[in-house]
């Protein structure tokens, strides 16, 4: 009976989002299908964003690090605040050469910027090669999710390949819809995953407390932060912040949710909408963590937490929880395969055949390849998920925000120049894999910096090295110009 609830729950949301997706209209042309046509207002805007920007794997691996390790496990929250300031200051350039030149993808605006097919072809393979794990990731995350709400009826063998198959099964309509699809798909999730999920998360935390597993009970250690003297170093937490700030508007699933805005004033709206929710629920999800890591069974299995606090209101509690985490995992899986198919269909296949992408069947067949792509990876991978993918994971995220030079710099000041984003990008990136390989948590000698902050600096030392010892011609300063200054002028510039 207990199954009936826990995969009948999942079979409920999942047949009210496809009805729902099914009332959503195609797209005539590639640029609507990577964009949603630059339609939707503040409060899609906003949802779309948290969908994206909050993964599955928040109710596993971060709810899992508060679990273990306390009050670091509130970084998550420090940089998305931090995300959301880029997120307004990134608002009005990004939007307006979007639809001024209509843009589709981060690698697409990149392009433009530098007047460089390298810089664009380099962003759009690094962006895919940085998100391709979380991918595989994400679709493997759902295996505490069946494992569970079968109650015992299932083994954890089965329980990957049935959360895999829902994902693949899943991103049809992500093929088939673009971006329109997974912005509509993305509030339907968000309402579950954060405003439900937060209420849940609040009645939990309230049992904790009134049934003896209160802030009191919590080892001490749990309070404490990385600082001089610590084993982690005194630059660790900094690098986890930094790294979540910067790298998050590097990835192209973030990124090209400012594209999908009608307005920079509707972006800037979005920003505001998005922080109280990202604060309430990061917070409460921490607190309920940290009040959990008490619990019998949290300490040897701190990624469950989520669902072993959950087990203690019954299966309905439990059912819903499983949904909390389906709902928020398949807002970033789809969101990561819609940006990587429109982005290796539009920047990759476009630039090698010379002509701009206008049909959105480009798209379909490189989301409908990534996603079968991504199945059969997840699927052979099951067994080496511990080792081989998720230290691959943990050199894309280092990896990832080797972008932020080149589209920072790049869209905020204007000396900067192709060849200095080409040689920061591959330099940095190159730098970030070598020093995750060499040390996988953070560098002791560099006071506990993470390597991908390490060649940060690299990577920023480089491109402004690069940009003054060898500045553009007249004519790029020139049309650079133009650009800069199309932002305060009405009147449209040839690309």
């Amino acid at each position: 009976m207990d199954v009936l609830i826990g995969y009948g729950g999942i079979a409920v949301f999942l047949v009210v989002l496809l009805v729902v997706l099914q009332r959503t209209k195609g797209s005539a042309d590639f640029s609507e299908y990577a964009t949603a046509g630059r339609s939707f207002g503040p409060v899609f805007s906003a949802m779309a964003f948290v969908n994206t920007w909050l993964p599955g794997t928040i109710f596993i691996a971060f709810a899992g690090y508060a679990a273990s390790a306390g009050a670091i496990g509130f970084y998550f929250v420090a940089y998305s605040i931090l995300a959301v300031v880029f997120m307004f200051l990134l608002a009005k350039p990004v939007h307006e050469w979007g639809r001024r030149f209509d843009l589709r993808t981060q690698a697409d605006l990149l392009g433009l910027r530098y007047g460089c097919t390298k810089v664009r072809v380099i962003a759009a393979v690094i962006g895919t090669i940085a998100s391709f794990p979380w991918v595989v990731l994400g679709m493997q995350s759902l295996t505490l999710v069946f494992e569970y709400l079968s109650f015992g009826t299932v083994s954890a063998a089965w329980a990957v390949l049935i959360g895999i198959g829902v994902l693949v099964a899943r991103q049809w309509w992500t093929v088939r819809l673009g971006a329109r699809g997974l912005v509509i798909s993305d509030f339907v999730q968000g309402v579950v995953a954060y405003l439900f999920g937060t209420v849940l998360i609040l009645g939990l935390l309230t049992w904790l407390l009134t049934n003896g597993h209160g802030f009191g009970e919590v080892q001490p250690a749990f309070f404490t932060l990385p600082g001089p003297g610590s084993v982690d170093g005194p630059l660790y937490l900094f690098s986890l912040i930094a790294t979540g700030a910067l790298g998050g508007w590097c990835w192209p699933d973030i990124f090209v949710r400012l594209f999908a805005s009608n307005s920079t004033k509707s972006i800037k709206r979005a920003a505001v909408m998005a922080t109280p929710l990202l604060v309430i629920f990061g917070c409460s999800l921490c607190l309920l963590a940290v009040a959990a890591s008490t619990l019998p069974g949290v300490a040897d299995a701190p990624d469950e937490v989520w669902f072993l606090t959950a087990s203690v209101g019954g299966p309905l509690v439990l059912t819903l929880a499983g949904v909390c985490v389906l709902a928020a995992t398949m807002g970033n899986v789809g969101a990561n395969l819609q940006a990587l198919g429109a982005q290796i269909a539009n920047d990759v296949v476009g630039v090698a055949r010379g002509t701009r992408v206008e049909d959105p069947r480009w798209g379909k067949v490189a989301v409908g390849v990534l996603t079968l792509l991504a199945g059969a990876v997840a699927v052979a991978t099951t067994n080496v998920l511990s080792s081989g993918m998720v230290a691959l994971a943990q050199v894309s995220y280092q990896g990832i925000v080797q972008l932020a030079p080149t589209v920072f710099l790049g869209i905020f000041w204007r000396r900067g120049n192709a060849t200095a984003a080409c040689a920061a990008m591959v330099l940095g990136f190159a730098t970030a894999c070598v020093l995750q390989l060499l040390f996988p948590i953070a560098i002791p000698v560099l006071g506990g910096m993470t390597s991908g902050v390490a060649a940060l600096a690299v990577n920023l030392a480089v491109y402004v090295a690069v940009s003054y010892l060898k500045p553009a011609d007249e004519d790029e300063r020139r049309r650079v110009d133009e650009l800069f200054d199309s932002l305060h002028t009405p009147e449209r510039i040839t690309r």
